[in-house]
């Protein structure tokens, strides 16, 4: 399984017409590519920022499959172009969860407005589905909920985010588990499972 880092890729998805890459070259930085051993959050050897790619014409499988949200997605604010934004942001494949992959040379590009404020809305969108707002940058990763915003720690690809929310005095709490799975040598399956709750806030 990929790493918290990696490249999620989509179903190939239609490019939004004029929304070509140009000089934006952010996702060269902010992911791992095991094909060619590049790590997040350091420039792949093979980019020139704000050029772009030398191997273009061979590029490993994730670079090759994969497109930003900001392409694929009309509805995109412009100013969430990659190399403008300071981010990154693409919809997992299997979960849905929004997952935004901050420059780290920009660590606080996501608290920003209008961004910020996009991304809290974005959680009270869908949250209500199951879907999650996730902030990265590098391996460590923040919850964006509609009312406040929840540091998770480091998350690795083979760990999984759920949320319930408890109805109670004041909104209740929300109480949040980080789950990794794992397999023994004889193909059984177990779960270690960490939770963490949270008093939910007032609506502003």
């Amino acid at each position: 399984m990929s790493t918290a880092d990696s490249i999620a890729v989509r179903p190939a998805a239609t490019v939004v017409p004029g929304r070509e890459c140009g000089s934006c070259t952010l996702c060269c930085k902010v992911y791992d590519v095991a094909e060619i051993s590049k790590v997040a959050g350091k420039w792949c050897s093979k980019c020139k920022p704000g050029r772009g790619c030398t191997i273009h014409d061979s590029l490993p499988r994730q670079c090759a499959d994969f497109n930003c949200l900001w392409r694929t997605d009309a509805e995109m604010p412009p100013q969430w172009k990659p190399d403008q934004a300071k981010m990154v942001v693409t919809i997992h494949p299997k979960t849905e969860n929004i997952m935004v992959r901050v420059d780290p040379g920009l660590p606080s590009a996501w608290q920003r407005q209008p961004y910020y404020g996009h991304l809290r809305q974005w959680s009270r969108n869908n949250l209500p589905k199951g879907w999650y707002v996730l902030v990265f940058v590098n391996e460590l990763a923040t919850l964006v909920l509609p009312d406040q915003d929840l540091p998770i720690g480091p998350l690795a690809g083979d760990q999984t985010i759920s949320l319930r929310h408890e109805p109670g005095p004041n909104g209740g709490i929300y109480e949040v588990k980080v789950s990794t799975t794992r397999t023994t040598p004889d193909g059984q399956t177990f779960e270690i499972a960490s939770t963490s709750r949270h008093q939910v806030r007032p609506a502003a």
